[in-house]
């Protein structure tokens, strides 16, 4: 995830559970209470862990800061264990001057599993065991996935499972307003097939179906990137997906350039697209969504993340003014509910006897719900009570991610900078600036020859 995105996240969600019953202050709930799943927590009466303490990292700041002490009281009322956390708003760099210093913390969690992935390849992370790993499998959505995802090589080049994914985010969302589908007779679609069809229905109709914008200053042309991610997990498997974001398979691959240009189908027909297709370089991606308010609309549908409703304008009501749909999947390719996004990877960054025990915590429903129900926290985990959900719009992210067959991270935040954020970027300014797919790509293959 973008790093201003995360701000932009926090504050929509936090819109969005605006007016939902919190519990009161932030002390954990006492044990036996509520609808938690504490049967969860009794795997770890047993252990004895009085004396030891476990230090944690991570990116969250206030308020969440508390919120993430609060999901380890239950764990150090039942093991004796003590846990501090420390947050920073420059983790990324922090962790990495702490391994090589030696003084890292016992645990971290990091916003981006590249950054565990190349503390990993050093010798700085400590791999997970197997029972951790099979508890991710049988407890989480796609659990492949998550494995997948904390799987990395270690300083010998050979693969470890080193962590578990504890809060996720979700890109794969198409917002639309509930009362112009109505006004219109148009219905939500459940599949790629019916989407397209939908925005040709749209566009016969004599209205615009989509609101597109790339515009974001430095970073003008990453909305685009998200595009291209989705519809390659929506026309491609998985493990192609991967080798495409590691460039085992090329960038100019045909299967990529035939991924931009179903993008270009709806970003590069006037017909289909606010402004015309020449503004959709141009027009700020913060502007874009506006018009979906306007009275007559000038858009129908403006494929975004969940933290969009922060541009939203204001008084907005998620659910009632707005609404969002998953992004969906081909009928007819047979590659089950892919979802991209983002998500938190906690791992074993200076061993003692109670980290793995920590790691464990968090795959326990209750470590979730803790969170859940101060809202801003989605997860993945299959086995949580989502009636905990702070709002229903929280519970309806949740359910895309439970629903999910596949997840995969933003694949242009791990890629190298140089291309992630900046020849796939710039690159799609000019496709849609009017280059062909093909140019575009064989650029972009070209700018990874040159950094290999």
């Amino acid at each position: 995830m973008k790093n201003w995105q995360k701000t932009s996240l926090a504050i929509a969600l936090a819109t969005a559970t605006a007016g939902a019953a919190f519990a009161a202050g932030h002390a954990a709930p006492t044990r036996g209470s509520g609808a938690y799943s504490w049967d969860s927590l009794a795997q770890f009466d047993s252990m004895d862990l009085s004396g030891v303490t476990v230090t944690v990292a991570g990116p969250w700041l206030a308020p969440e800061d508390d919120y993430i002490r609060r999901v380890f009281e239950p764990f150090e009322q039942a093991t004796g264990a003590v846990i501090e956390y420390n947050g920073s708003d420059s983790f990324e760099q922090q962790i990495l001057i702490d391994a090589q210093a030696g003084t890292p913390p016992n645990v971290a969690f990091f916003p981006q599993p590249g950054l565990a992935s190349d503390m990993a390849s050093r010798g700085y992370l400590t791999p997970v065991s197997d029972d951790v790993r099979e508890t991710v499998l049988e407890n989480y959505a796609a659990g492949q996935s998550w494995v997948d995802l904390a799987t990395y090589d270690n300083e010998n080049d050979q693969k470890d499972f080193y962590g578990v994914f504890y809060r996720a985010d979700v890109k794969s969302l198409v917002w639309y307003s509930p009362d112009n589908f109505a006004d219109y007779g148009y219905d939500v679609p459940d599949t790629m097939e019916e989407l397209i069809e939908l925005t040709e229905q749209i566009a016969a109709d004599g209205e615009t179906p989509w609101c597109i914008g790339l515009g974001s200053g430095a970073a003008t042309g990453w909305p685009a990137t998200d595009w291209i991610e989705d519809i390659m997990l929506r026309t491609q498997p998985p493990e192609v997906y991967d080798e495409w974001v590691s460039h085992e398979m090329r960038f100019n691959d045909a299967r990529v350039t035939k991924a931009i240009e179903t993008f270009g189908f709806f970003a590069k027909n006037d017909d289909f697209v606010a402004g015309g297709a020449e503004a959709v370089g141009t027009t700020d991606f913060r502007d874009s969504p506006k018009d979906l308010f306007s009275v007559p609309p000038k858009c129908f549908m403006h494929r975004q993340a969940s933290f969009i409703p922060a541009f939203f304008p204001e008084g907005t009501v998620v659910g009632e003014d707005v609404d969002f749909f998953y992004f969906p999947a081909y009928e007819s390719k047979d590659l089950g509910k892919p979802v991209l996004g983002a998500g938190t990877v906690a791992g074993i960054t200076k061993s003692n006897e109670a980290t793995e025990a920590v790691l464990a915590y968090l795959l326990t429903p209750l470590a979730h719900e803790l969170w859940m129900e101060k809202g801003n926290f989605l997860t993945a985990n299959t086995k949580v009570n989502t009636d905990l959900y702070a709002s229903e719009t929280q519970k309806a992210l949740g359910d895309i991610l439970l629903n999910a067959t596949t997840f995969r991270f933003d694949g242009s935040d791990l890629m190298p900078g140089a291309i992630g954020a900046g020849a796939f970027w710039t690159g799609m300014v000019d496709y849609v600036s009017g280059k062909s797919a093909q140019r575009v790509a064989n650029e972009i293959e070209q700018s990874w020859k040159e950094i290999e």
